[in-house]
């Protein structure tokens, strides 16, 4: 099979897709879409007399059954540039490659990212890691956003003192802080970047991630259509019950209480809104 050119892809190819107030997601190269999958999948020399439908049918039955090696024949590569703490939690994806600029070999650039006020909030009281929905008033937003824009500078001031005085590199980078931005390119494969979005695109992601993770998602839409389509319906908003949970529903449907402990309980209601929600149907 040649190499398989897809043009909504090519259209994206190199186009910058801005994240955040300074990052962007950018497709440098990918290597197969759809028909790569499906030929994979059917491990046959030509696409023959098969149909888009019947494409779709098996693309389907492999996302939904979990074949996933034939998804691994499909590979994106991106340039990314974002936060360093977005960078440290998208690193813990272990099965891409990845080549990062080095603040060894070069001096850091003087970019750093402010979030938007709206993004001000306070600390959850039911997720240790993560923020709430309730905003801190406007003036208290824009003194911090003051705050962090003034400590950033002071930070990249001292940065550029040392490496005026001939400090190593390697050392006078060490105070800057985990707002800089960084960049790197990132090569995975269709299934593993599927998994990536599975968690990073989920509304208890951090919302700076989950920006990058949309980006990447118009890609991968864009490379392989039927493929992100069925990631759509069986991985990403789809809903998983654990087996005690299969039970407590199974009792329900009986109309007998679910018998779930207070904390399974919530778990288990907050998986039904999902459900309810990803349906359409109202609460």
């Amino acid at each position: 099979m040649a190499r398989e050119i897809v043009d909504a892809a090519e259209a994206l190819l190199d186009q910058e897709i801005r994240v955040l107030d300074k990052g962007f997601v950018r497709l440098v190269d990918y290597l197969g879409g759809d028909a790569r999958i499906v030929q994979a999948a059917r491990v046959s020399y030509g696409a023959g007399t098969r149909t888009v439908r019947e494409d779709r049918g098996l693309i389907h039955y492999l996302m939904r059954n979990e074949h996933t090696s034939p998804f691994e024949q499909v590979i994106l590569t991106f340039h990314c540039k974002m936060p360093i703490f977005v960078a440290r939690q998208w690193v813990r994806h272990r099965t891409a490659r990845l080549n990062e600029i080095s603040g060894r070999y070069s001096v850091m650039q003087d970019e750093f990212y402010l979030p938007e006020p709206e993004q001000i909030r306070l600390q959850s009281k039911s997720n240790k890691q993560g923020r709430s929905d309730e905003s801190v008033s406007p003036e208290e937003a824009q003194g911090l956003l003051e705050n962090l824009s003034t400590e950033q500078a002071a930070i990249y001031k001292h940065y550029e003192t040392m490496l005026e005085r001939g400090i190593a590199r390697e050392l006078a980078r060490m105070n800057l802080p985990l707002s800089l931005y960084t960049e790197w390119y990132w090569q995975i494969d269709l299934h593993n970047l599927f998994r990536f979005l599975r968690l990073r695109m989920d509304p208890h992601a951090q919302y700076e991630i989950r920006e990058y993770a949309n980006a990447m998602a118009k890609c991968a839409s864009a490379v392989s259509p039927l493929a992100y389509e069925a990631f759509e319906e069986h991985w990403l908003n789809s809903v998983t019950f654990s087996r005690t949970e299969c039970a407590a529903l199974s009792r329900l449907l009986a109309g007998e209480p679910s018998g779930l402990d207070e904390k399974q309980a919530r778990i288990f209601e907050e998986k039904i809104q999902r459900v309810r929600a990803r349906s359409g149907v109202a609460t």
